[in-house]
């Protein structure tokens, strides 16, 4: 059954909200261009010495000849008191350095600089002389660490499924290159992963290196577990004594029917793989060993259908088999922790459109927040009780820096992007809230052009994916907000409801009414923004990409606001979204199963109202988007073409759900700023 309810329209809020001021503007003599975001190294998280006093990090360079990135590993003085030097050279790409007990030596990832390059373990001496190999892995290693005893390392690394060695895989491999035959097959509900297809049988292995010898013993050899696709980067910790490795790790639960995540253990001597957290109401991840070993600390989900539900930080008692609660009643969800040597946690967790330091004390029933603004990751602990971590806001892009023990001021210790940004002028990044739908307050970031006000300008409206994610105080390669704004557009990121940071139950109440708040609380937005008279409503864009994209869709269909609109990997189709590449949980979000709830899909489906669609639109898509598969993105522009809107496609037969490759980024920030342009 269709539904023909007529397009919305909101009233503007009584008086005009204020814009406070959050970052200042940067002089320069030049605008930002999509160039200068390529030449801006990425730097990484740092691992700290033993002695506490020194870091190493990796810092990725751009290569747009060579249409990838190159990873250098760094060595930076914990105190800021000597420059940052080069452990590496860019002839090949380095990556996840960890440094040995007696640190002495860094055990890293190294690979070839060209595409399709496996990564592999090399060991380099800190002291003098050349990085030694240490692993030929077929499908490479992903991730490394260090026995306790700096005998050994364990590796993380993908073997296929049935072929459990090494020299089997790498067969297995080449008979697959060889033959002609390229289909998947397969009888399982899930079978693909954002780009990746999950019938070729890759599954990770954990392996014991012995430094001594170079044996490489496979640690879980009838695995059947998968780590996290998109960033399988610290999913284990080992045990203090070294005796036992935990891990997070990801199967198919046949009884249950969906995906599911637990805490595994295995002993360094093999055997068999326990997962710990079976009887978990949902998923259960990222253990960290505390209390000298006696317990280890993970982070455990209720709602299985629903990705964004908030982590409860629990312990598990290795010698009772208790599980215990530690943080359970607080609102906001920790992404990641680590324990200090007196046992406090170190979390990191959104908050209200930041990714917060704190720390929780022994005892404590709540965390103390350490630094709140901006974007904290990858925190540790230096020697002289400083914390040291990666952090960016909007207007910087990530660099290392320190602050102290108990928060406060930060201290930069390197300056990597500094060059690739000489001259480039930013513009000021201001903050509102907002009367948002329901009476609900909503927050937003307001990037203006750089230089002197001129009068009212352009807007663009740029709608963030999920919908449970944020557009947050960080920098951003993919949509950099200052790149959107360089033109001449004031350019809002609007934390709609649905987004995290704001507690559970803000992100939580759009579930089945995808288009109802969100869309509300963006043209309230819009009408914020033109009351304060820094908006020329004449001249308004929309961008969104996933979510962000089915919202740009959805506005089409309701609003006419807005000169164009740029939907970058948009579900247009919410009952076709279901040739996505994960449909548990999508009952919840779409208010329905196909077979008994066709009408609330209908009711917050863009394709059903494709009547109201007449504003012109740039549709973006890549050919190996499994998260939402190309037919969507295409459908639409088919749609607009057939009605004589007027529309524009930009179609990638090399990326997935987002656009990564260099060249490729380039291509798209000049479509973009193009169809602005033209239109707006």
């Amino acid at each position: 059954m269709l539904n023909t309810a007529a397009p919305l329209d909101y009233p503007s809020p009584m008086s005009p909200p204020t814009l406070d001021a959050v970052h200042p503007a940067v002089p320069g003599t030049r605008s930002l261009t999509a160039l200068d975001l390529w030449r801006v190294p990425r730097v990484g998280g740092p691992d700290v010495a033993p002695d506490g006093r020194q870091l190493a990090v990796a810092v990725s360079t751009p290569d747009l000849e060579a249409n990838l990135q190159r990873g250098r590993l760094w060595l930076v003085d914990g105190a800021g008191a000597l420059p940052p030097r080069p452990l590496t050279a860019l002839e090949h790409s380095a990556s996840l350095p960890k440094w040995s007990p007696d640190g002495r030596q860094l055990a890293f990832l190294r690979k070839a600089a060209e595409p399709g390059a496996k990564a592999q373990a090399y060991l380099l001496p800190l002291a003098g002389g050349e990085a030694e190999r240490l692993s030929e892995l077929p499908l490479g290693v992903v991730d490394l660490a260090w026995l306790p005893d700096g005998k050994g390392l364990v590796l993380a690394a993908q073997l296929i499924a049935g072929h459990l060695t090494p020299v089997a895989t790498k067969a297995e491999l080449e008979r697959r290159a060889k033959d002609p035959v390229k289909a998947h097959v397969t009888e399982e509900r899930f079978y693909r992963y954002w780009d990746t297809w999950l019938t070729t049988g890759e599954v990770m292995h954990l392996f014991h290196l012995d430094l001594a010898s170079r044996a490489l013993k496979d640690l879980t050899p009838d695995t059947r577990l998968w780590f996290d696709w998109m960033d399988p980067t610290g999913q284990f910790d080992m045990a203090p004594d070294g005796s036992e490795v935990a891990f997070d790790a990801l199967w198919f639960d046949e009884a249950r029917g969906r995906v599911r995540s637990g805490v595994h253990l295995v002993t360094l001597t093999g055997g068999e793989v326990r997962c710990v957290t079976h009887e978990h109401p949902s998923g259960a991840g990222r253990p960290r060993y505390a209390d000298g070993g006696r317990s280890i600390v993970y982070g455990m989900t209720h709602d299985p259908d629903f990705y964004a539900d908030r982590l409860r930080l629990m312990r598990y008692v290795r010698a009772s088999g208790a599980h215990e609660p530690i943080l359970t009643d607080w609102d906001q969800s920790p992404v990641d922790w680590s324990v200090e040597p007196d046992g406090s946690l170190l979390l990191l967790a959104e908050h209200e459109a930041r990714q917060a330091l704190y720390r929780l004390r022994p005892g404590e029933e709540a965390p103390t927040p350490l630094v709140t603004e901006g974007w904290v990751s990858g925190a540790r602990l230096l020697a002289d009780g400083a914390l040291v971590f990666t952090h960016q806001t909007l207007s910087q892009p990530p660099e290392l820096a320190r602050c102290a023990a108990t928060g406060g001021a930060l201290e930069r210790l390197t300056a990597f992007s500094k060059p690739a940004l000489e001259g480039v002028a930013l513009g000021e990044v201001r903050e509102m809230r907002f009367t948002g739908s329901h009476g609900e307050t909503v927050q937003m970031f307001v990037v203006l052009p750089p230089g002197p006000a001129s009068g009212k300008r352009p807007l663009l409206q740029v709608v963030h994916g999920g919908p449970h994610g944020v557009s947050g105080d960080a920098f951003g390669f993919r949509w950099n907000a200052h790149l959107f704004a360089a033109p001449g557009y004031v350019t809002a990121l609007v934390n709609f409801q649905g987004s995290t940071g704001w507690g559970q139950d803000f992100a939580q109440r759009i579930q089945g009414a995808w288009g109802e708040r969100p869309l509300e609380d963006l043209l309230k937005s819009t009408d914020a923004l033109i009351a304060t008279g820094l908006v020329d409503e004449s001249r308004m864009a929309l961008a969104g990409g996933s979510y962000g994209g089915y919202m740009a869709a959805w506005v089409a269909a309701h609003s006419e606001r807005f000169r164009c609109i740029i939907n970058h990997a948009g579900v247009y189709d919410t009952l076709a979204h279901w040739s996505c590449d994960v449909t548990q949980g999508r009952h919840k979000a779409f208010g329905g199963q196909p077979w008994d709830g066709l009408e609330k899909i209908d009711r917050w489906n863009p394709a059903r109202f494709t009547k109201g669609m007449t504003t012109p639109m740039l549709v973006i898509h890549g050919e190996k988007d499994y998260r939402v598969p190309e037919t969507q993105g295409l459908a639409c522009y088919n749609v607009l073409k057939a009605k004589g809107v007027p529309a524009r496609l930009v179609y990638f037969p090399d990326e997935g759900h987002w656009v990564l490759k260099p060249q490729n980024s380039l291509l798209w920030y000049r479509e973009v700023h193009a169809w602005l342009a033209r239109h707006v």
